[in-house]
């Protein structure tokens, strides 16, 4: 796995690579997105993926389940909105059973 550092994806939000595809975060409110895209940077079906996220604000921790929401996003929604800053750590599971863990 390589890291994408500073790399914006699609819609804005850091990207990293994870399980075999590139993994941008979204956060709008409570709800965090997992936007998938394969090695082309184009939308993969997010169909069979399953993760978790991990976010941690100062003492504050709180884990959140994703769903698939949509053709290429996973959905969660956080008890408080993700404050700007808040470190979140994603584990993800492929259809072919290979998962990675990453940290936006």
């Amino acid at each position: 796995q390589h890291t994408h550092g500073n790399m914006k994806g699609p819609n804005g939000g850091p990207m990293q690579d994870v399980a075999g595809v590139h993994a941008e975060l979204l956060v709008s409110g409570n709800e965090v997105t997992i936007n998938l895209f394969d090695e082309a940077d184009k939308p993969t079906a997010a169909k069979g993926f399953s993760g978790t996220l991990l976010i941690v604000s100062g003492s504050a921790r709180e884990t959140v389940q994703l769903a698939v929401a949509g053709e290429s996003s996973l959905k969660a929604a956080a008890k408080t909105p993700p404050p700007a800053g808040a470190q979140v750590t994603l584990v993800l599971k492929n259809a072919a059973g290979k998962s990675g863990q990453v940290k936006f």
